[in-house]
């Protein structure tokens, strides 16, 4: 049982109704996550807003924001994230192995220097951000400009948030939407 409530495409507000169905037309459903923040409406629509922003815009691919989102869900031992993330990351490319690598990713092949940079930072800003030290940030800026700096810190704090707010609230996987959402949203169903 949700300790708050999730709300359904039917119980929220049109301006609401249009972001469920892009949702449910991209993913195939409406994370668990949006449908609680969707009790105020205000920050449901900013925070897609900005998830959307720190996820696809600027000049980092968002195949390595989610290689960090990923990293940072692991830490916090958030499953809700992980179970999403994990399988956005394999749509964009990464590898079993390239997740399962992330633990041990210092003496690990499987990744550039860039991306351990990359990596490193995830750790740091979610284990202990005091302790990024001025050598640490001139080996990440020798692969990133400021502007991707700040993209990956923005992806990293993003799923800091979400995971703790995730993790209190002990949200489970969100499950595939059913074939009534789907016809609600106007989402065609192979065998429909």
């Amino acid at each position: 049982m949700p300790r708050i409530s999730r709300l359904n495409r039917s119980e929220v507000s049109a301006d609401l109704t249009d972001i469920y169905d892009r949702y449910l037309r991209n993913r195939g459903n409406v994370p668990y996550f949006f449908r609680t923040v969707a009790h105020r409406p205000e920050i449901f629509k900013t925070l897609i807003a900005h998830m959307e922003a720190v996820l696809s815009s600027g000049t980092l691919s968002t195949k390595l924001k989610e290689l960090v989102v990923v990293r940072t869900s692991q830490l916090n031992r958030t499953a809700y994230c992980l179970a999403s993330h994990t399988a956005i990351s394999l749509r964009l490319g990464w590898t079993p192995e390239h997740l399962e690598g992330l633990s041990t990713w210092r003496n690990s092949t499987l990744f550039s220097e860039a991306e351990k940079e990359a990596i490193h930072l995830a750790e740091v800003m979610t284990l202990s951000s005091h302790d990024y030290t001025d050598q640490d940030m001139a080996r990440l800026r020798g692969f990133y400009s400021e502007g991707e700096v700040i993209e990956l810190m923005a992806a990293i704090g993003l799923f800091n948030y979400f995971n703790r707010f995730n993790n209190l609230l002990q949200m489970e996987p969100t499950k595939p939407a059913t074939a009534e959402e789907l016809s609600e949203a106007g989402v065609v169903t192979i065998g429909a």
